[in-house]
């Protein structure tokens, strides 16, 4: 089948891994490809498919296949995403995704597509080499990421030193501290899925693709991206920002009318992403430093750890403290539309790809809380080498964070004549700017569907 302009339409599969932040960004990704006439076919968690509806904005070119998670010892009935479970958990979830094997087997042979992009199901490739089918490596998070911890160059070293970077590696702020890089080496070595660890997973998904790809720009991080090319010796595809369109739902009425009760640039929206898991002891320096700054606020957090809702998890006392500024809330809330909000001034974010992008393209100010592996170089990506925001200090040994460098780094980027929030500022502008240009992305993705039909021929 051609397009208009007698350019051949791609099919395409994505199976991302369970994770709201995945899910959301692979579909950010086939709209893009929609836009200029692809079809997709989008693997989704039966039950999860309501949450993505509104951001589909091409039903005519992208289908979701609805696919039920197996039942697996260990996981709840109920659960699709890493939002349904504790992080402990998550490796179950990785074991059902293994499972559905054979259902994706037969989706592809009955679809017969041009590529399927994936993320952690890391037999894929071999699976679709079988079927004559091109898989990507589609990655969420970013190449300096990728190129810091899972570059070849570290399979040289029996136990690689991650407080170092491998060699090789940009001049950048991209580095791990001491407890960042134990927690990382021990992750590597850690079953995720039955019977693979996670860093071998990850290796054989970039080893056995046949190309990898970002949602990234060179303009932001051409040396990392060139550096992963030599380093896996195929091509790396740049899919370019994925500033994500405005979804066609708009925002709930309680949020829209709590949020136009304040000042222009005035609330604080705090939101650690669906896969976090803060400690009861964590969870309350979190609020309590969110209660401090004085200032509204709005957080989107998931229970800690050993506790069923954030309302019984709440300091005794804190809710009549934080009345009529204050709301702590435990579901999925509609963070795009949120941080648009005229009263938004500034986003308390745990670092994920996804809410980098949609924080750059906003004018909140930013302040950067990473949980855990590609969130911690994010944050140094964009604290160190883009100066776009500020990252809450922690203890150099142990990580450990209080209410006070919490309230401390809101304070910093929200206090108009500091020094530091003025740097900021005019960097964030910059590479809004940037991200906004008239035809970056269009530029962007016909260049990535370019490279993809390369690799047809």
């Amino acid at each position: 089948m051609t397009m208009n302009g007698g350019g051949r339409m791609l099919h395409i599969v994505m199976y991302p891994w369970f994770a709201m932040g995945h899910l959301t960004a692979f579909l950010h990704a086939s709209n893009k490809l929609a836009a200029k006439g692809h079809k997709v076919s989008f693997i989704i968690p039966t039950k999860t498919q309501s949450k993505l509806n509104s951001f589909n904005l091409h039903p005519n070119l992208i289908s979701f296949i609805p696919l039920n998670v197996p039942c697996i010892d260990g996981l709840p009935s109920d659960a699709e995403t890493t939002a349904d479970v504790t992080y402990p958990l998550q490796t179950h979830l990785m074991t059902a995704m293994d499972h559905t094997e054979t259902t994706v087997e037969s989706i592809l042979l009955d679809l017969k597509p041009d590529f399927v992009f994936f993320d952690f199901t890391h037999w894929i490739p071999a699976l679709a080499r079988r079927l004559g089918i091109k898989s990507i490596h589609y990655c969420t998070a970013s190449p300096a990421s990728i190129a810091y911890t899972l570059s070849p160059e570290r399979g040289h070293e029996s136990t690689p030193n991650l407080e170092v970077p491998p060699l090789g590696f940009p001049p950048s702020a991209v580095k791990l501290r001491s407890y960042e890089a134990n927690a990382s080496a021990s992750f590597r070595k850690k079953e995720f899925g039955s019977g693979v660890s996670f860093h071998d997973r990850m290796m054989a998904s970039f080893s056995d693709c046949e190309a990898m790809a970002f949602k990234a720009c060179k303009e932001m991080e051409g040396p990392f991206c060139d550096y992963l090319e030599r380093q896996f010796r195929k091509p790396v595809l740049l899919a370019g920002p994925l500033i994500p369109e405005t979804p066609t739902s708009t925002l709930d009425e309680k949020w829209d009318k709590w949020l136009g009760g304040f000042k222009k640039g005035s609330v604080v929206y705090c939101a650690l992403g669906s896969q976090s898991d803060l400690n009861k002891h964590q969870f309350l320096e979190v609020v309590l430093g969110l209660e401090l700054t004085g200032l509204p606020f709005l957080a989107a957090l998931k229970p800690p750890t050993g506790n069923n809702s954030v309302e019984e998890a709440l300091p005794e006392g804190f809710t009549d403290r934080v009345k009529g500024r204050g709301i702590v809330e435990g579901r999925w809330i509609q963070q795009q539309l949120i941080l648009s909000h005229p009263s938004v001034g500034c986003f308390v974010t745990h670092c994920g790809s996804g809410s980098i992008t949609e924080a750059l393209v906003n004018d909140c100010q930013i302040v950067l809380f990473p949980q855990f592996g590609d969130q911690i170089m994010n944050a140094r990506l964009m604290a160190g080498d883009l100066k776009v925001g500020v990252e809450i200090e922690r203890g150099e040994e142990d990580g450990w964070f209080t209410k006070d460098s919490i309230c401390n780094s809101i304070k910093l980027v929200m206090d108009e004549n500091g020094e530091v929030s003025n740097e900021v500022r005019l960097q964030h502008a910059k590479w809004k700017e940037f991200l906004l240009k008239e035809n970056l992305e269009s530029s962007y993705t016909d260049e990535f569907i370019t490279k993809l039909k390369d690799l047809l021929q």
